[in-house]
């Protein structure tokens, strides 16, 4: 048995980016680049006006001004502004060269149709310099960034449209346990809904993964043997739930081993997902999570986020926040590491919720955020800080 530190180091260790591959800017969400960004050129590209107004010098703001003409945005200014003079200006628009100011209209006062007058004792200069930003050639994102809406901006922004990013991994699910049936049936005396591979197939998606779910296979080695072979023939992970513990029918430790698998652990000191398995066979990976839908849930947020996102060329560390809990919390045992769900109040405190076990998905719908117990550490009292994974 080892500690979750271990074991998380453990896959992080063992897996391998995958092959890279150049995909359209519209593909990019959740992508993991494979080299720097660099920008095509300075941005702003030019001096440019933060505001409707009117460009002129500063010198000259005690001054009558000239109105010399009006410059749009996506137009070039034709003519330099000299001594008591100014043009009018959109926002954004190319400050005219000897313009070192723009004043706001609203600080003006028009004298007639070709002049007008500051109307305060002093402004800012309030233009854009060009390469204030990014200069030109400068590295604006670097290798092994996950792309999120603002990247995408960036990648826009410096016209890299094909950018070069790391493969997804192809990844395949099964849920053991011959008393499973899909939702859509109504489950008979001893049966319960399959709710692992339904889970599982969401976490992916959030991750902007699309998972390949080959359903339920029955507690028969012979059935998940075969099931493991071909998810494994035609995808570089395989993710089961059930079917990794020491019951009877617990057959996924042996198969692997049979498959010629190296299990790097098998046992956690964790709560929930104490039997969760790890093991690699020739650039091939296998996450057995447990059955319970808690267990499934929060291991593949500790275990399975990582090493997805190390397979993309990602090294992702969940975001993480310390607060303070909202009342007095006690737990009975104290023997592992534990991971709990809480919320989040409107007074920047945690609040757990009530939650009877690795079976109580329920728990999760009202969470945002699991908070870590530590090992040996059975009671919090109210205010004092507490480490919490935000959902």
């Amino acid at each position: 048995m080892i500690t979750f530190n271990e074991a998380l180091q453990t896959v992080k260790n063992a897996t391998k980016k995958l092959d890279t591959e150049i995909i359209h800017l519209s593909d990019c969400l959740n992508r993991v680049l494979a080299e720097d960004i660099l920008s095509d050129m300075s941005i702003p590209p030019f001096n440019k006006s933060a505001m409707d107004g009117y460009a002129c010098k500063q010198a000259d703001l005690a001054n009558q001004l000239e109105v010399l003409e009006v410059i749009a945005a996506g137009t070039a200014p034709t003519k330099l502004i000299g001594d008591n003079q100014c043009s009018k200006i959109m926002t954004g628009a190319m400050v005219p060269e000897g313009a070192d100011t723009v004043i706001m209209i609203e600080h003006t006062e028009e004298i007639d149709a070709n002049h007008i007058r500051f109307t305060k004792e002093k402004t800012k200069s309030n233009i854009c310099l060009k390469g204030e930003d990014i200069l030109e050639n400068e590295v604006v994102l670097k290798r092994g960034t996950r792309l999120k809406a603002q990247h995408i901006s960036v990648l826009a922004t410096v016209g890299c449209t094909n950018p070069l990013v790391f493969k997804q991994p192809k990844v395949a699910s099964i849920a053991t346990g011959s008393e499973l049936v899909e939702p859509d049936q109504k489950p008979k005396l001893s049966q319960i809904r399959n709710v692992n591979s339904w889970q599982l197939q969401a976490q992916l998606q959030k991750m902007g993964i699309k998972g390949n779910s080959l359903g339920i296979v029955s507690d028969s080695k012979e059935a998940t043997k075969k099931a493991m072979i071909t998810c494994l023939e035609e995808n570089d992970v395989l993710i089961i739930s059930g079917g990794v513990s020491v019951g009877d029918f617990d057959f996924i430790p042996q198969i692997l081993k049979e498959l010629g698998f190296n299990i790097w652990f098998h046992t956690l000191m964790v709560k929930p997902g104490k039997h969760t398995v790890f093991a690699t066979c020739k650039g091939k990976y296998v996450l057995g999570l447990p059955g319970n839908p808690v267990s499934s849930f929060v291991q593949f947020e500790l275990l399975g986020k990582p090493l997805l996102y190390r397979l993309m060329g990602h090294d992702y560390n969940a975001p993480m926040v310390k607060m303070p809990i909202a009342s007095d919390y006690q737990r009975k045992r104290a023997d592992r590491l534990e991971f709990l769900p809480v919320r989040f109040n409107a007074d920047n405190q945690i609040v757990p919720i009530k939650y009877h076990g690795s079976a109580h998905i329920n728990a999760f719908t009202l969470a945002n955020g699991i908070m870590a117990v530590p090992k040996d550490v059975d009671e919090f009292t109210e205010g004092e800080f507490v480490y919490v994974r935000q959902l």
